[in-house]
This record gives structure tokens, C-alpha cells and sequence, in this order.
């Protein structure tokens, strides 16, 4: 039995150690105070596309809780107590995700900006990919240009039954049934995303308003866009950024559709955060923030084709 020993070499471990330095230097540059939310909570996140871990009935309470996908409704609630800017760095974990890129269980850094701009927010996120991967720059496009470039349609203007025949005609889908979304997420995965391959740093800005996730939407030339971005390196996603929602009602609203999905996929309801509704009534400060995957950019920074080469065990090894 070999499966005790790690599956990264002495040199991945060392150059683990060496970037989580790098990235607690390049943050204390800039005075953002590094801060340690629970890793378990009472409540776990209605986005219908992650399902966190769960654990058994506590002894303490008889309440089962979740393991955090991240540690964003956590990190709110400190930016509405007054927090300021801020940072964490630690475990995240969400259930069913296994595979080269994949890993239940990984290591996140994200950070959250008051008053900055989302075009402020990746100028800050270039510069640290830039400096931990020895790059000297980054291009943006928006996901409306991509799709353009890529398939030749415009997402706003294109149905699901449009979406669903491009992604027929050129991927063996078998009896594959998607929603809008869905559609456009194998799209973005399966058909766009292979083309980033050769574009080292590029960042893929207003996303879809049915894509916003948590961030807010915004008029872009008569058009409406998610205002969000992503980080991808040589093809992989890296980084998801938002300009975070500071409506209440639209969060409350959000959450409704996202059980909606859960409930016709199938999928376990899940309540929204009370304690995340209350510290945004109380007043969440306007603000970008952005989680980035370590495990990925060490990837990146090593040439590794698999997160298995870079974490002293990974799931297979637990």
C-alpha cells in the first residue's frame, strides 16, 4: 500500500510554502489585514452549480452544519462591521468535485476591496498572477466578444433550442436536457475556454445577468451585463471576481430562483444566511472582491498538468 505518501515532491512543497508567502507579502503591501472566518457554518450556499460537504449531527447542538464552499457570507459580515479590506487564506471544500482540476477540498484566497471599481479589482488581480507566474501582462475580453469570436453568436440574441443545436452539431451530447445557463456553461467549457489555451493571462468580463451569481448588474451600452469577471491562465479558470450586490431584495430574490433550479434538478433546498441578510441590511460597504484557486495557480507556476502534483495528498490519498 503506497497510497500514505504524498502525492506532491519535496520541490512542490517547498514551492506551496514559498507562494503562500508571496501572497501574504504582496496583501501586507498593500495593508490588506488577513483575517480567519469558521470553516463550518449553519448555513450553506443556494447557488444551484455547488453543493458544499456536510458533517454529521454535532453532540453539542444535535445540528448537522456545512464545510464552506468559501468564506464569503462570513468575510461580508465583517466588511459591514467595518472591517475594511480584507483577505483569507485557507480550506474550502464542495462535494462531487474530483479530477485533475478538482479536489473536494482545496485552498482559496479571497479578498474583498471597498470602493474599488471592478476594472480596479483586476488590475490588482493581474499584478499578483503576474507576479507569482513570472508574466508580464493580461488582456480582457468581454464574454459577449468571445462567444462572438469563438461561435459566432451573440448570447443575448441566441435561445436555448440555438444554443442547444450549436453545442448538438459539434459535441456527442447523447440525451442531454439544459437550461439556458447550462447550455451556455458547456459552451463556455467545452468549446471557448480550449481556445484561451494560447492567450496566457486573460480576463472574461460582463457575463450574462442571468450568470450574475452575487454581483450586481450594470448598463453597458444599452445592454445589460453581470458585472463579473474571470481570470483564465493558458485556458484554466483561475479566479471569479463580482462587483458585489448590495441590494437585499435582489439577494432574497436570487436566492428564490436558485432553489427553484434545486428544486426541479432535484437538488436539497437550502435557506438563505440570515445572518448575511442582516449585516447587508445593515449596510455592506460598496466593494469588489474575488476568489482565486492556490491549488491552480501553483499548477500554473510548476507546469503541473494535475492538482494531485501539488497537494501533499488530495482526495485519492485522504
Amino acid at each position: 500500500m503506497s497510497d500514505w505518501r504524498p502525492g506532491a515532491t519535496r520541490a512542490a512543497l517547498e514551492a506551496r510554502a514559498a507562494l503562500l508567502g508571496t501572497l501574504r507579502a504582496f496583501f501586507a503591501q498593500r495593508d490588506v489585514l488577513e483575517v480567519d472566518t469558521p470553516v463550518l457554518a449553519s448555513f450553506g450556499v443556494t447557488d444551484s452549480a455547488i453543493e458544499p460537504l456536510r458533517t454529521i449531527a454535532s453532540r453539542v447542538d444535535s445540528r448537522s452544519m456545512f464545510l464552506q464552499s468559501s468564506p464569503e457570507f462570513a468575510m461580508k459580515r465583517l466588511l459591514a462591521a467595518g472591517s475594511g479590506p480584507i483577505y483569507q487564506l485557507g480550506k474550502a471544500f464542495r462535494d462531487g468535485e474530483v479530477g485533475g482540476r478538482h479536489n473536494p477540498e482545496f485552498t482559496l484566497l479571497e479578498w474583498y476591496r471597498p470602493d474599488f471599481e471592478l476594472e480596479q479589482l483586476i488590475e490588482e488581480v493581474g499584478a499578483l498572477a503576474c507576479e507569482c507566474l513570472g508574466r508580464d501582462g493580461w488582456s480582457v475580453s468581454s464574454y459577449a466578444a468571445l462567444f462572438e469570436d469563438v461561435l459566432g453568436i451573440d448570447p443575448w440574441e441566441t435561445s436555448a433550442e440555438e444554443l442547444r443545436e450549436i453545442a448538438t452539431t459539434q459535441l456527442d451530447l447523447g440525451s442531454l436536457e439544459l437550461d439556458y445557463d447550462g447550455w451556455l456553461d458547456l459552451l463556455m467549457s467545452h468549446l471557448v475556454e480550449p481556445r484561451l489555451a494560447n492567450r496566457g493571462l486573460q480576463f472574461v468580463c460582463d457575463y450574462p445577468p442571468s450568470q450574475a451569481a452575487l454581483a450586481r448588474c450594470a448598463d453597458r451600452n444599452g445592454r445589460t451585463v453581470a458585472e463579473r469577471f474571470e481570470l483564465y491562465v493558458d485556458g484554466i479558470e483561475l479566479a471569479n471576481g463580482y462587483r458585489e450586490l448590495l441590494d437585499v431584495q435582489e439577494l432574497a430574490d436570487r436566492a428564490l430562483r436558485d432553489n427553484e433550479r434545486r428544486r426541479v434538478s432535484g437538488q436539497e433546498i437550502r435557506d438563505l444566511d440570515p445572518r448575511l441578510v442582516a449585516a447587508m441590511q445593515e449596510g455592506l460597504p460598496d466593494c469588489s472582491g474575488v476568489a482565486l484557486g492556490v491549488d491552480r495557480l501553483l499548477m500554473a507556476q510548476l507546469g503541473a498538468d494535475r492538482l494531485s502534483a501539488v497537494m501533499p495528498f488530495d482526495w485519492s490519498r485522504c
